[in-house]
């Protein structure tokens, strides 16, 4: 018999999953972050009695913190067992697994038996009010949604992290030191958090494990070096007379003028001892701003070291109302992502610009967010029971998937010690726990570079990817007209990105080389832990990786040689096409500047017959058959004034020449004068089309000229026409060209040729207007095949640096309309803005 949370999850499943009938049918699953997000809907809604707890998730190569309830994927683990429902393992394209439900026959048998009530709870959460439409979660690079087909989402708030109020101090463990004062000790200050409060929305936490006596120790491998360490103890000031102060991430960009204003985030940190290339043990205090109510003093005890690890150490001193003792393992959950999201903003202040472009190479421009390895040593742990009885599937797993992930195994090192390892970190706790501190750091050192070596492998088969979607682009670049520049460009990055991949490599094998094994404790307890941490197996297991990263950057090196010869291949005969081109219009304008040059003085000859021509013929006008010489009124004057004079008539007939000519050229000049004034702009476009849509922008114009030509198998299509509408350009109808490949449906260029002097005064179009016009109207009759523009032809690092420019712009966009969507927790607002930017 299944229980009330069970037979809801298993309808929320079945809502959402199908299996196909007949083989032209598709199943449907579900994904496991797309349920635990319903799933924890569900919590705040009171559909589920679960709690719930950050976790650290891989969505799209992108590091993120959720509230994942772990009872919720104990239900589905169990379900699995008993076959209701089915589980599918997909690859991602960041090259980590993805897993998927869907519901079995077996299970199809139990949904009918759900009860009424348990399935209208769940409706009224995945179904949107009044409507018979599912909510999905979707993912916009910066929060989830819950969208449905009719364009209404809602946010939620699983991306949310709450805050509990803690006091600690800095903890380094005692084999990591080298002389220098002690970490001092914030137990005074415990009582600052007995009134503080949290923003925890469960208040119904159900503590199953208590810890006494908590240290947390997050630890993670950076690239370092013997000049990597001297110039952290340069950037923190170990190496000045008076050492320390205060350090900010933020780069003085005018450090020579006086004064410099910045944001009160910043760090207080005193050396504690130092070795210029080995070592350096440090204090630091947190002071970022938390709401009001919640109390955080927060002071990290850290441990930079030449082979790379990094160590940053908290002793728990209260939390919330708790001294010391009987901490939840819910509430340290909280706390261990304040330490790992911000050691990373403390480290990177003190990491030089060049190990932070290795990190964010690696976790592809999300080092904040990088992953890192959690060890908990705890003095005591209530309940008191054997390593088999914690790792009992239920209620006790769950609680330690809280602070360390899945767990894998649990032993008991001594009758009073108790070890657990977990995907994310492991838990020693016990009265001699701390004993073994040399043994456990010695055990973090290899863990974390197996856990770098893990994304670093991940990042090669992404570069291998890059390396791919190039050599694509240099097979399209006859079709594409922008993909030969775009390959080179990535071959130039490219070749950076495994040069810096090279370097990382010899990080590790120098850090494999200095880490050493320790030797064998000779007691008991020791000996059986070392038995169980298996350092020397490590060890032997992480230098066969390394050569085997080694060999496949050697074939990325070699597929990049291949692809920068096959690009200058490709280019070298764009080059003598394009030469061969010139040759031929070069021949053809010298012919039309011959041709030009003899219709000039041609037509300036006509233009002074045609005046003496129309001179004359308005003369006989008056002197023909029937002038008005004929007159006896006229007769007197003729004969008194030109007949007896010589050759007036003659010098009438040449003044009347002379003036026709005058109005003749200077209706001709002016005519010029409006012809001259235009205004030209060319737009290259290089961006794929709907060829139906040309008809449809064509339908109400004046074709002008249609040009075709076949070049390599392409139909380039050249057409020009003229708009009809002149008001809407200001009083003068220009002229559009559309130049574009019709095989391959791309639209190369937009000339427009538009008089500014035939318009109105105060409604001509500038340049720029021009181009925005055109451009406007062209994405406004739906020109662009959006369909097929993506960001597949981009690195990996180009698609972190879109989405990071699209989320900021997202960001400023939400601040402007923060009152109305305020109002509602439904938003009639296109869901997915940032995906039409990206």
């Amino acid at each position: 018999k299944l229980t009330t949370n069970q037979n809801r999850l298993i309808f929320l499943v079945d809502l959402y999953t199908k299996q196909a009938v007949t083989r032209d049918e598709l199943d449907t699953w579900i994904r496991k972050t797309a349920l635990s997000v319903i799933i924890y809907e569900g919590i705040v809604a009171g559909v589920f009695d679960y709690d719930y707890a950050p976790q650290s998730i891989l969505i799209k190569s992108r590091r993120i913190w959720i509230n994942i309830s772990q009872e919720a994927l104990s239900d589905i683990e169990f379900l699995r067992e008993e076959e209701i429902l089915h589980a599918l393992q997909m690859p991602s394209s960041s090259y980590k697994p993805i897993t998927c439900y869907q519901i079995s026959e077996k299970g199809k048998e139990f949904v009918q038996n759900v009860p009424r009530e348990d399935k209208e709870a769940v409706i009224k959460v995945v179904y949107m009010s009044g409507s018979q439409e599912l909510l999905k979660p979707m993912w916009d690079e910066n929060s989830y949604w819950l969208s449905s087909s009719l364009g209404v989402s809602k946010k939620s708030t699983i991306t949310e992290i709450e805050d509990v109020a803690y006091v600690s101090s800095a903890y380094i463990p005692q084999c990591l030191r080298y002389g220098g004062r002690p970490t001092l000790s914030n137990a005074h200050r415990t009582h600052e958090c007995l009134a503080a409060l949290s923003n925890i929305r469960d208040k119904n936490i159900d503590e199953i494990i208590t810890l006494s006596s908590v240290s947390l120790i997050v630890a993670e491998f950076i690239p370092f070096g013997a000049n990597h360490i001297v110039q952290a103890n340069n950037n923190i000031g170990a190496t000045e007379r008076v050492q320390g102060g205060f350090i900010s991430p933020a780069i003085d960009e005018y450090s020579s003028e006086t004064s410099v204003e910045m944001s009160s985030q910043m760090t207080s940190v005193e050396i504690l001892d130092y070795t210029l290339t080995n070592h350096v043990n440090l204090e630091a205090e947190i002071r970022f701003p938390e709401e009001k109510s919640i109390v955080q003093v927060e002071t990290f005890g850290i441990s930079l070291n030449a082979e790379g690890t990094c160590f940053y150490g908290m002793q728990i001193e209260a939390v919330m109302d708790r001294i010391k003792d009987n901490i939840s393992l819910d509430y340290l959950s909280r706390i261990l992502v304040d330490v790992q999201q911000d050691s990373s903003t403390i480290v990177d202040s003190i990491l030089s610009q060049y190990q932070r472009d290795l990190m964010n190479l690696v976790f592809i421009g999300d080092a904040n967010n990088r992953s890192k390895v959690n060890l908990v040593i705890a003095n005591e742990i209530t309940p008191h029971l054997t390593a088999a009885e914690y790792m009992d599937k239920g209620d006790y797993e769950n609680e330690f998937r809280q602070i360390i992930g899945d767990t894998k195994a649990a032993y008991d090192i001594s009758e009073n010690d108790t070890l657990v390892f977990g995907a994310n970190g492991m838990l020693v706790c016990g009265p001699h726990a701390r004993l073994h501190e040399p043994l456990l750091c010695a055990y973090l050192q290899f863990i974390t570079l197996d856990t770098f070596l893990q994304n670093f492998f991940s990042r090669i088969w992404i570069l291998n990817d890059d390396l791919a979607g190039t050599s694509t682009l240099i097979d399209r670049a006859t079709s594409h007209p922008t993909a030969l520049d775009h390959a080179r460009t990535n071959i130039c990055k490219l070749s950076k990105e495994i040069i810096q991949l090279d370097e990382i490599t010899g990080y590790l094998v120098e850090a494999l080389e200095i880490m050493e094994i320790p030797p064998e404790p000779p007691e008991q307890t020791g000996r059986c832990l070392y038995n169980r941490l298996e350092i020397r197996g490590m060890r032997n297991q992480l230098g066969r990786r390394i050569n085997d990263v080694k060999k496949n950057l050697v074939g990325a090196q070699r597929f990049l040689d291949v692809l920068r010869e096959r690009a200058n291949i490709v280019f070298d005969a764009k080059m003598a096409q394009l030469s061969e081109t010139l040759d031929q219009n070069t021949k053809r304008i010298s012919y039309l500047q011959e041709s030009n040059s003899e219709i000039v003085h041609i037509l300036q000859l006509m233009q002074f017959l045609l005046a003496g021509i129309l001179a004359f013929a308005t003369l006989d006008r008056i002197t023909g058959d029937w002038t008005v010489l004929n007159t006896k009124w006229m007769e007197s004057f003729v004969n008194t004034m030109l007949k007896n004079n010589v050759l007036l008539w003659f010098v009438v007939s040449m003044l009347t020449w002379f003036v026709t000519a005058l109005s003749v050229q200077g209706c001709f000049t002016f005519l010029k004068w409006k012809s001259q004034g235009m205004t030209k702009v060319r737009i290259q476009i290089n961006r794929r089309i709907c060829l139906d849509k040309i008809g449809a922008l064509l339908q109400n114009k004046i074709k002008i000229l249609e040009e075709r030509r076949v070049v390599e198998g392409k139909d380039i299509v050249q057409i020009e026409y003229k708009d009809t509408d002149a008001r809407g350009w200001g009083g003068s109808a220009p002229s559009v060209t559309l130049e574009y490949d019709e095989t391959n449906r791309y639209l190369l260029e937009v000339g427009v040729n538009y008089n500014i002097r035939k318009a109105r005064k105060h409604l001509a179009f500038n340049a720029i207007e021009l181009k925005e016009k055109i451009l406007g109207d062209l994405k406004g009759i739906g020109i662009y095949d959006r369909g097929h523009e993506s960001s597949s032809q981009q690195l990996a690092m180009e698609k972190r640096d879109t989405i990071a420019v699209a989320l900021k712009s997202q960001m400023l966009e939400a601040k402007k309309h923060i009152p109305e969507a305020s109002k509602s927790s439904y938003l009639a607002v296109p869901i997915f803005p940032l995906a039409e930017a990206v």
